[in-house]
């Protein structure tokens, strides 16, 4: 169990997968989307996990967080238990400075969305911005994952 500490924002560019040092695809959908808590089923390249988090702070920084890895086969099986509204997207990890950027190119309902997020040891953590990273988009509920869901990027006016 810890606290997630991470920043959101828009990607301006396609620049960043130049510098990409993975990229892997991410297949995931939600068991439960309750504002209090989510409980998300997430298969990422060859790995599983089943992750609970609890509701952001007022600044959409901080969260409770507990993740455990499970097999692949018991991910695909609660895939068919989980709410409507899948997401698919590929993760690029880009090395910027002392950070690690996790950078989601989504796909289906969702293309055309490129979110780029940041985790810190505390919220006032300094880093550095690479000139692909648009708009903070922290704590805009509409980017969640969660909501993603439910309201895809392309459904929105």
């Amino acid at each position: 169990m810890a606290l997630e500490i991470e920043r959101k924002y828009l990607v301006t560019s396609d620049a960043f997968k130049a510098e990409a040092i993975s990229e892997t695809r991410i297949v995931q959908a939600f068991l439960n989307t309750d504002p209090e808590r989510t409980v998300r089923v997430r298969i990422h390249g060859d790995r599983a996990f089943l992750t609970v988090k609890g509701k952001s702070n007022a600044e959409g920084t901080t969260r409770f967080e507990w993740e455990r890895e499970i097999e692949v086969h018991e991910a695909e099986a609660l895939l068919q238990l989980c709410e409507p509204g899948e997401i698919s997207k590929t993760r690029f990890e880009v090395q910027v400075g002392n950070h690690i950027f996790e950078v989601d190119q989504f796909y289906g309902d969702n293309e055309g969305l490129i979110v780029a997020e940041i985790e810190l040891s505390k919220e006032d953590e300094a880093f550095e911005k690479p000139m692909w990273l648009g708009a903070e988009v922290t704590g805009d509920v509409r980017y969640y994952n969660s909501n993603l869901t439910k309201k895809p990027f392309q459904a929105w006016s």
